[in-house]
């Protein structure tokens, strides 16, 4: 009879911090004299780098660029970044898990870190949406299959 050796999953946090941060207004003072009808431009990025054996850091960048009409209001990007213990998982297990739920994990932080810096800075209250983590990963894999080479989910 074969012996099968299931190794128990385990998952852990081990540190979770902001790794950058940037904030960035361009044209102050005048931009607080003129009407605020902003367009917001955001975009999102992922690394992941392998610690030890079991140990990633999965950091999770947010950039934000704000602008009124074609002026630069102003431009905040955060790296929040933590220390995931991921064991047991299959290959098949560890692109979802570093992909989609780490970032999620880190997601509510670096939208704090970004509503602090806005608000800080004197303008009105950013507060980021909610992000589909799992959706943007397929998205990723869909476009690496399609284009072998790429690294990063953006």
């Amino acid at each position: 009879m074969a012996e099968e050796t299931t190794q128990e999953k385990q998952f852990s946090i081990q540190k979770i911090y902001t790794k950058d941060i940037s904030f960035e207004t361009p044209n102050a003072p005048k931009i607080f004299t003129e009407k605020w009808e902003p367009s917001v431009d955001f975009n999102l990025g992922t690394h992941v780098e392998p610690l030890d054996d079991d140990l990633y850091e999965v950091a999770l960048t947010v950039t934000v660029t704000v602008k009124c009409d074609d002026t630069s209001a102003y431009l905040v990007e955060a790296t929040q970044a933590g220390i995931f213990s991921l064991n047991g998982f299959s290959e098949q297990e560890m692109g979802p898990m570093l992909g989609s739920f780490c970032p999620n994990i880190l997601f509510p932080y670096a939208r704090e870190v970004v509503s602090d810096l806005v608000a800080k800075g004197g303008f009105p209250q950013l507060l980021l949406a909610p992000v589909n983590f799992d959706a943007l990963y397929a998205q990723h894999l869909q476009q690496s299959q399609q284009a072998p080479g790429s690294e990063s989910v953006n």
